[in-house]
């Protein structure tokens, strides 16, 4: 018996908008990637903090493998 794989947090090469890095989290999560995208968005509205979460995040999180 296999346990399923958990992807890995990556920022894949297809689908990004600006960086991927909510289409990774949305990957590694397990979400669409659209909520995330809104989710992002609001939590900006209503205070600065995941702008700085997300340059962080656009320099940590590594690529997929090519």
């Amino acid at each position: 018996m296999t346990t399923p794989s958990i992807p890995t947090l990556s920022r894949p090469r297809q689908g990004r908008l600006i960086a991927g890095v909510c289409a990774g989290i949305a990957r590694r999560l397990g979400w669409n990637t659209t909520l995330v995208r809104v989710l992002t968005v609001v939590a900006l509205i209503f205070g600065g903090a995941p702008l700085v979460a997300y340059v962080v995040l656009w320099i940590l999180m590594p690529n997929d493998p090519a």
